[in-house]
């Protein structure tokens, strides 16, 4: 079993208001066309690096220790490629990020914050 993605779009991550200059509807389009799970949340609790998605590491590199990688500003289509290839290579746990994600990569908020 693949990694799966969850995609921030509600309160600011993917709003026009926020970042006019992504078409958020068209990255979505892409994430579902190339990746076999992708789930949209409503608000992730981390509008300050908007557009978040958070990479969940496979069934069996969980089970190895490997925990949920939050990557925010996915904002072009380096960022959006970048996640789509990590998860082709067996993403958290398994394999490297590409520089494009490595630097994108931010804290899980806080406990009492929203988490996935």
């Amino acid at each position: 079993m693949t990694p799966k993605i969850t995609v921030c779009r509600g309160c600011c991550c993917g709003t026009e208001r926020k970042h006019p200059e992504v078409d958020h509807d068209d990255q979505l389009r892409v994430l579902r066309e190339r990746l076999a799970t992708v789930r949209v949340a409503d608000c992730l609790d981390a509008c300050e690096v908007s557009n978040v998605v958070v990479v969940q590491p496979s069934p069996a590199a969980r089970a190895a220790g490997a925990k949920p990688v939050w990557v925010g500003s996915v904002l072009d289509d380096d960022a959006v490629h970048g996640v789509i290839d990590w998860i082709d290579a067996g993403g958290p746990g398994v394999a490297a990020p590409p520089p494009a994600v490595t630097a994108r990569i931010v804290a899980t908020p806080a406990k009492g914050q929203t988490a996935i």
